[in-house]
């Protein structure tokens, strides 16, 4: 079954101690999806890099807990974002393996867009096997 979710969501990043270099930032996350998707997450992000301008990279995991299309389970994100001097690659994928309940089995890709006032949204396009 192929879906297609989307909708908002509100994220809360907390700075964590980092042991290592200071030119490393970790953060964790915790996120509450509305719309298609609805639920919370929680993950861990590293990043690095020089925002002021306008270069830097992330990567982060993403624990996700919701219902989607009338399952509710839960899933793994995997994000990797680059940023270079207001060039943005940005990919968020479920993790292979990573479903669980009703979302066993759950494939697909997530794509974030931050509107100017800082309000998130998501679109997420899945797969999910037939039956369930």
């Amino acid at each position: 079954m192929h879906g297609h979710a989307s909708g908002s969501f509100d994220v809360t990043l907390s700075p964590q101690a980092l042991d290592s270099d200071p030119s490393i930032s970790r953060m964790s996350l915790s996120k509450q999806f509305h719309g298609d998707l609805t639920g919370n997450s929680s993950g861990q992000m590293l990043s690095a890099g020089a925002p002021a301008k306008g270069a830097g990279g992330y990567v982060a995991m993403e624990k996700v807990n919701a219902t989607l299309g009338g399952r509710i389970g839960s899933f793994v994100l995997q994000h990797s974002g680059t940023m270079d001097h207001g060039r943005l690659e940005l990919n968020i994928r479920v993790v292979p393996e990573s479903g669980a309940g009703e979302l066993t089995g759950i494939a697909g890709t997530m794509s974030i867009k931050i509107e100017e006032g800082g309000k998130h949204f998501y679109d997420f396009e899945y797969t999910l096997p037939a039956g369930k």
